[in-house]
């Protein structure tokens, strides 16, 4: 029954892997009919265009469309948006790009854009255009809330869909050409730049009709941009040679942006999953596959062996103690050899319950550990419950911001069992010092990394990218901070410090029991080392991909995947804690309270080692400021993993240690 049950959630969580088919109320489809026949909100004309902020493989700094100074929209409409596309930096604007359902265009003018590059203000836009060429800096393009992708052949009878173009490519003077150079041929001139400044853009829908319902509906959104100077700027043929700027250009020039439409119909592709085209394509998503399946092989088999040989020696540990115990050495008569072990035998072998005074001795620096404890809870508690529902298809790339803003509101609302934990373990520490408990709890963590995100903040504002948080965004989170999660830290810490403290199993000597000399596995420092290596070991692959999404851009989709490495690393950081405290427990080391808490939190470090290793191997990320801004990201994510982690090593190791001196008699 356990198997059945087994197999039937690992297929629920793989089959959340997948979005196709599963939409939400709030993302309805939205039927268009030929221009003469809508009829208002049950089937419209117009094909609304949006532009996104562009952004690169190569630096950090995401900046807005504008900055670009390429064609705009008169009547400029900005949708509104969540908290979590502010703080990942979207910035969506409607664009010049106008066009009706049905309605084919061929070399359509949009605008044209002249520069003078005697005039400063003229010549720095030049400056800033070629820089975010060379920089392959990309358009985001959005067609009824779905990424307008370029679709090209990476290998036979494959594609890859890229949910963004570029902005054009760069020939060096040594004649090595950009990877967006591969479009054409023709672009092969030394020191020269190919502004990309037409698109032939090829609108696939799905049509109601044979289905009986009235209009259709956009299933797909793809383009190929080109590079063409046109000769007649005022009207545009689409067959002149390729727009080249020199690099050392200086004098005057005219870019003239078109654009062409056609419409395709396609009715084999639902509209529930017509974003199948694009997450499908995503490169390495085949390997993922094999690789997370592999690793939770891997990691269910050492897992497995780690409870074996644990409670196995456990199981042994105990009936021996108890067989001691409940023998009186003087009265019984002589036994057999070996027909029992004696109690000094028992303690030469296993010494973990020679420290049952002093195994539960409150640690030194308490107060840090249970306010650790108290945001470790408050972060798990938050990550469970927004991959779940990632994992059921609610936190969908359709659903912008949606994820962030999930984190966001759920941390805010959970500030009541942080400071819960936090009082009620500082409490059994017996802590007197409640108030500055409960700041240090409601304002510690955070405060570290609302700081550090600051900072942050302030090299995108002096770098004018679009990613930089608006003063009244800044006042927002300030405002939901300590307006919501502090009372609810302040009232979690009200009902954790009335409750009776935890009561631990044996008595607490008043004299602590010296340590013996500890070999070089059992000190703390190694040991601490080696436990973050297997539950690092679990996450590594996932880990790649996650950071794949965040600096290279590429959609996540595979949140069932991630939901189960997130059961697995639960797992694994207990078992691989619980293990090293029994041995240390065994060498009659007692101080393990914070040494469970570092041993799975080192895991951190790991996480910190691997993003150092990708910043180097895989990115192309150039500039101080892109440097910087990395790597201050990413000290937020090894701080937040770190609680997490470490949170769940010392709970484990909590309840392994209550239970084993529970069950074992103690004189």
């Amino acid at each position: 029954m356990q198997l059945v049950v087994g197999l039937g959630l690992l297929y629920t969580l793989i089959s959340c892997s997948y979005s196709s088919g599963f939409y939400l109320p709030g993302l309805a489809p939205v039927s268009f009919c030929e221009e003469g026949k809508d009829s208002g909100d049950d089937c419209q004309a117009q094909i609304q265009l949006f532009v996104n902020r562009l952004d690169s493989v190569e630096s950090v700094l995401p900046y807005e469309y504008d900055v670009f100074d390429f064609c705009q929209d008169d009547q400029e409409k900005r949708p509104s948006e969540n908290l979590g596309q502010v703080l990942f930096g979207e910035r969506i604007e409607s664009s010049p790009y106008k066009f009706s359902f049905m309605k084919q265009k061929t070399c359509q003018k949009v605008c044209t854009k002249s520069y003078d590059t005697t005039r400063k203000e003229d010549q720095a836009k030049l400056e800033f255009l070629k820089n975010g060429i060379q920089l392959n800096y990309q358009h985001h393009w959005i067609v009824d809330n779905m990424p307008v992708t370029w679709c090209y052949d990476v290998e036979v009878d494959q594609k890859y869909c890229n949910p963004g173009f570029p902005i054009g490519c760069f020939v060096t003077a040594e004649g090595h050409p950009k990877d967006t150079c591969v479009i054409s041929a023709h672009f092969n001139k030394k020191n020269t730049f190919y502004v990309f400044n037409h698109v032939d853009i090829v609108i696939t829908y799905h049509s109601g009709e044979d289905e009986g319902w009235r209009g259709a509906r956009l299933v797909a959104a793809t383009l190929l941009p080109k590079s063409i100077k046109h000769i007649n700027k005022d009207s545009p043929t689409c067959d002149g040679p390729p727009m080249e700027v020199p690099g050392d250009f200086k004098g005057n020039l005219d870019l003239t942006y078109t654009y062409s439409i056609t419409f395709e119909k396609n009715n084999n592709i639902k509209w529930a999953s017509r974003w199948d085209y694009i997450l499908i394509s995503m490169p390495h998503t085949n390997i993922q596959w094999f690789s997370i399946m592999n690793s939770l092989v891997i990691v269910l088999f050492l897992s497995g062996m780690v409870a074996m040989i644990l409670l196995r020696t456990l199981h042994k540990d105990i009936a021996r103690y108890n067989q001691v115990d409940q023998a009186d050495l003087v009265k019984i008569p002589p036994q057999p050899k070996n027909a029992f072990i004696s109690y000094e035998e028992a303690q030469e072998e296993s010494g973990w319950k020679q420290v049952h005074g002093d195994v539960f001795r409150p640690p030194r620096m308490g107060m840090l550990l249970s306010v650790f404890l108290g945001q470790g809870v408050q972060i798990s508690i938050m990550t469970f419950i927004t991959l779940f529902l990632a994992c059921l298809g609610f936190l969908s790339p359709a659903n912008r911001g949606a994820l962030m803003t999930c984190a966001v509101v759920l941390w805010v609302l959970l500030g009541t069992p942080a400071g819960y934990v936090s009082a009620h373990v500082y409490k059994t520490f017996g802590g007197e010092k409640w108030k500055t408990n409960v700041l240090l709890t409601a304002l510690l963590c955070p405060g570290v990394i609302f700081a550090d995100f600051f900072l942050m903040n302030l090299i995108l504002w002096v770098e004018g990218s679009s990613a930089a948080i608006p003063f009244g965004t800044l006042v927002a989170i300030l405002a939901l901070w300590f307006g919501i999660s502090v009372p609810l830290t302040f009232t979690g810490a009200y009902f954790g410090f009335k409750k009776q403290a935890i009561e631990h199993p044996v008595r607490t000597n008043q004299i602590p029991r010296q340590i013996p000399e500890q070999s070089f596995f059992t000190k703390p420092i190694p040991g601490i080392v080696m436990g973050g290596i297997l539950p690092f070991g679990c996450i590594f692959i996932q880990l790649f991909f996650i950071l794949n999404s965040i600096w290279s851009h590429q959609m996540y989709y595979m949140f069932g995947f991630l939901f189960l490495v997130f059961i697995i690393l639960l797992i694994t950081c207990s078992e691989a804690t619980i293990l090293l405290c029994y041995f240390h427990l065994c060498a009659e080391d007692y101080h393990w309270w914070w040494r469970s808490f570092l041993t799975s939190g080192f895991t951190a470090v790991y996480l910190f080692v691997y993003a150092v290793h990708y910043f180097f191997s895989k990115l192309q990320i150039i500039g101080a400021a892109s440097t910087i801004l990395y790597f201050g990201y990413t000290l937020i994510m090894v701080l937040i993993f770190f609680l997490f982690t470490g949170t769940i090593g010392f709970f484990a190791c909590f309840w392994f240690v209550s239970k084993i001196y529970s069950v074992v008699k103690v004189d």
